[in-house]
């Protein structure tokens, strides 16, 4: 029989966690790259910046949780990112930017940093 100490269990489970952060910002980055060659009026467009925003609002609700462990700066730090995001996704929308490059070297940054 195989048996884990709790700490390994944790560890476990805190890498499982951060894979599946990281598909979730490889998708967004997927979505956002198609985007960027179909255009800002495309379907693809719509459906990337729906990703990223919905992507986004989840990660600011959870770091913003009084049980998230990270340090109250690094939770300004990334709930900040998180606004800018938005605020980028929403400028697109609306047809005041077309450029989608931000969006995608942002997440693409936050991703690698999930290793």
């Amino acid at each position: 029989m195989y048996q884990k100490h709790y700490s390994q269990v944790l560890e476990d489970s805190g890498n499982e966690s951060r894979a599946r952060e990281r598909e979730a910002f490889d998708t967004a980055i997927e979505l956002l790259e198609l985007a960027d060659r179909e255009g800002v009026d495309s379907r693809a467009c719509i459906d990337a910046l729906f990703f990223v925003r919905s992507l986004w609002m989840i990660l600011m609700e959870d770091i913003a949780s009084p049980e998230n462990a990270f340090t109250d700066e690094l939770r300004a730090r990334i709930i900040s990112i998180g606004i800018w995001m938005l605020k980028r996704a929403e400028d697109i929308r609306l047809g005041h930017s077309a450029d989608l490059q931000g969006l995608i070297e942002i997440n693409s940054i936050v991703r690698d940093g999930l290793k």
